[in-house]
């Protein structure tokens, strides 16, 4: 890997995305099937983020992502992917207004949360959840300004949040850590805590 190569394309990135204000990560598995309820309620939490007035980020892909930027795709917002070279499961989704796409991981994962005035995690794989300690780690030591963290989907997460319990129990995280995250079921219940958290909506 070429440091250089991944400067030049930080540097491309933050240029390029530098237009964009009041926007929300969303992350979430590439392996959802259209059939699957989650994807509607991917698209539907997306079509809300964009019609509050939010520009939707995700990473670009298939399933969840592509079902979020459906959404935002049709909002008053824009719908923007911040897309990853894979060999499989990453071709860029088509409801995109602006798409960037990277070869290196960690200059990807940068760009998702740089901009981002909160994150929002649906269900996923390892990939979700590498981004979700990375940023909570970048929370807890103070590396990123302090934004919400919002899991959607209790019956996923919840098992989770015992294992975080269990870390607290045994300290191995503080337990004021664990207020950086907020577990809620339905889009509307996120929409409201970014009502209570940001100015923009």
């Amino acid at each position: 890997m070429s440091m250089n190569n991944a400067s030049a394309e930080l540097e491309s990135a933050n240029k390029l995305l530098s237009v964009y204000k009041n926007n929300i990560t969303v992350f979430g598995s590439a392996r959802v099937k259209e059939t699957d309820p989650l994807y509607e309620k991917a698209c539907k939490l997306g079509k809300l983020l964009s019609n509050s007035g939010f520009n939707v980020f995700t990473g670009g892909g298939p399933g969840i992502m592509e079902a979020v930027n459906k959404g935002a795709f049709e909002g008053k917002s824009k719908s923007v992917g911040i897309n990853i070279e894979l060999p499989f499961e990453q071709m860029p989704n088509p409801y995109l207004d602006d798409c960037l796409t990277f070869k290196h991981f960690f200059t990807r994962k940068i760009m998702l949360v740089k901009n981002a005035s909160a994150c929002i995690f649906l269900p996923g794989g390892y990939g979700t959840s590498d981004e979700l300690f990375e940023v909570l780690t970048l929370l807890q030591t103070k590396k990123m300004q302090s934004i919400p963290v919002i899991l959607s989907g209790l019956s996923f997460w919840q098992p989770l949040m015992v294992w975080l319990d269990d870390m607290v129990k045994s300290d191995y995280v503080k337990k004021e850590n664990l207020g950086l995250i907020t577990v809620k079921d339905s889009n509307e219940e996120v929409i409201k805590i970014l009502k209570l958290s940001l100015i923009h909506i």
